[in-house]
């Protein structure tokens, strides 16, 4: 039988905590959709009783119906020397109204000694009685042992007898938490081994990354016999993030046949991981295993040329597996097999030995010579390719453009304006618009022009921008490139400009993004209907 796996996500809650995240209640709602679809098995959806937002989140989620996903709320054990019927923070969880409830205890005997300076005994009677009183009230309930694996180095007997309270309080759920990050595989092994022979409770294991070793200690954790594991969808999280469940998930379906969503959504994992970016207002790092740009990209002549012969010779799994795209990356030092493999896709009948094949190759060592790079601008790429033989039909020319720049506001903010003038179908569209600096009013006057001819282009966005000097011995008559990211939420793609003129760079770079996007939208139109 196929061993199952429980995934618990926190990312509305231990990935609320990271640096530079914060979500709005809608943006919790969206999260919560997203996980559901994705086929997790819990979504730790925050604290109530820590801030209002949180209260007004679990108020407004009350009856919503989940296809996958238990929702679940988090809280501490009782505080001392007050009952757990009469303490605030329990009767604030109690009143989410989650059909499950997260209850993190200490089981560091130094914790409990010297950070919340209460008996050891009195500390087991704290995560007992919190334990009782939600099973009494009807929740599920899943024991955090907070630095579990710190306490056991420091006292283990003790720190088995807080697992002990909390199954004797009648805990459905016991986690071991490597809170402080800085456990070894090994150690988190053996530790989760002991766990599950000692209990008669399913174990889970909730992994920080401050030692870079939460994806490790986490599978580990699972091949000791652990049936649960806690972590953010894509890593972040409080200092140096939360175990990745986007690695965790598909190392454990793909590789082990155990499963931790259903089958079927499997293939949704990047699109999910990249939505659950988007919404976080994070940028999904390239290098990221299995859902990264970069995860699935070759550059290497002797790897390109393995992977169309065999791609398991440099991909550990299909990309498709994942959801994830192939990228065969292009540079001045690409041969012509390298192409090939490029354009195929959208050109299957181009031959290696073919003139135009040969006149690519050319393109391409003209163009990186005048400063432009593909390998991190593949739709750039596709798009000259398809220009130069003769494949594409413009869906605008723009005519003329003019940027204004403003001195700098009392706030530090600069005021900039663009003109544009562009043509689609012979019909001229002016449009005027002003941004936070001459790339922000330029994309924005771009968006105004086209609104009323490609409506599609409002879900469209800039998600990155780098500026890149060439030649820095010529000071300011230097080339520089510009690379844009852009996404409509579904779709990432990167293009490319150069110029010795950074808004014109700019502006070749805007242009081949929504040019790029509605190719997209075109051939997907196109493809549904045949």
């Amino acid at each position: 039988m196929t061993r199952e796996i429980q995934v618990y996500d926190s990312t509305l809650r231990d990935g609320a905590q990271g640096e530079g995240i914060s979500f709005s209640v809608e943006d919790k709602r969206k999260i919560v959709k997203t996980l559901d679809d994705l086929g997790v098995a819990y979504i730790e959806a925050g604290n109530p009783g820590s801030n209002p937002k949180d209260m007004e989140f679990f108020g407004g989620m009350n009856g919503l119906k989940l296809e996958h996903a238990k929702l679940t709320a988090f809280g501490s054990t009782r505080r001392r020397g007050v009952s757990v019927e009469d303490d605030q923070g329990v009767r604030s969880l109690l009143s989410a109204g989650t059909p499950a409830v997260a209850i993190f205890g200490k089981s560091s005997d130094v914790h409990v000694k010297e950070i919340i300076k209460v008996s050891l005994e009195e500390n087991l009677a704290m995560i007992r009685d919190t334990v009782a009183f939600f099973k009494k009230n009807g929740r599920e309930v899943i024991f955090d042992a907070e630095h579990f694996f710190d306490g056991a180095a420091s006292d283990e007997e003790y720190a088995f007898r807080t697992l002990e309270a909390a199954a004797e309080g009648g805990a459905d759920w016991i986690v071991l938490c490597d809170t402080n990050g800085g456990s070894f595989p090994l150690q988190v092994f053996q530790l989760t081994g002991k766990a599950v022979q000692k209990l008669g409770v399913p174990i889970g294991v909730h992994c920080h990354d401050d030692s870079g070793m939460a994806v490790a200690n986490s599978i580990m954790a699972v091949e000791a016999g652990a049936s649960q594991v806690q972590g953010t969808l894509i890593g972040f999280g409080e200092r140096c993030g939360n175990a990745n469940l986007s690695a965790i998930i598909p190392a454990l379906q793909l590789k082990r046949g155990w499963r931790c969503v259903p089958g079927d959504r499997m293939t949704e994992l990047t699109a999910t991981a990249r939505l659950l970016a988007e919404i976080s207002n994070v940028t999904l790092p390239p290098g990221m295993p299995y859902v990264g740009r970069s995860a699935f990209a070759h550059k290497g002549g002797m790897h390109i040329d393995a992977v169309s012969k065999a791609p398991s010779s440099y991909e550990h799994v299909e990309p498709d597996s994942v959801g994830n795209d192939r990228r065969i990356l292009m540079s001045e030092v690409s041969g012509r097999s390298t192409i090939l493999n490029k354009v195929q896709p959208y050109f299957p009948g181009l031959k290696k030995d073919s003139k135009e094949a040969g006149m690519l190759a050319d393109l391409l060592k003209e163009m990186e010579h005048r400063g432009y790079q593909y390998e991190g601008a593949e739709s750039s790429f596709e798009l000259l390719v398809r220009k130069r033989l003769g494949r594409f039909k413009p869906f605008f020319r723009v005519e003329k453009f003019t940027v204004i720049e403003e001195l700098p506001l009392e706030n530090g903010r600069v005021s900039s304006s663009a003109l544009i003038a562009i043509v689609v179908d012979g019909e001229k569209k002016l449009s005027a618009a002003e941004g936070n600096g001459p790339v922000h009013a330029l994309d924005k006057a771009f968006r105004l022009a086209l609104d009323g001819f490609y409506p599609a282009l409002r879900r469209v966005h800039l998600t990155d921008y780098k500026v890149r000097v060439l030649d820095p011995q010529e000071a300011m008559a230097a080339r520089v490139r510009v690379l844009i990211e852009s996404t409509d939420g579904h779709m990432c793609w990167s293009t490319v400009g150069v110029s010795t003129d950074i808004i014109e760079a700019s502006c070749l770079a805007l242009v081949d993004s929504i040019e790029y996007k509605l190719l997209k939208d075109v051939e997907a139109r196109i493809k549904a209907f045949i």
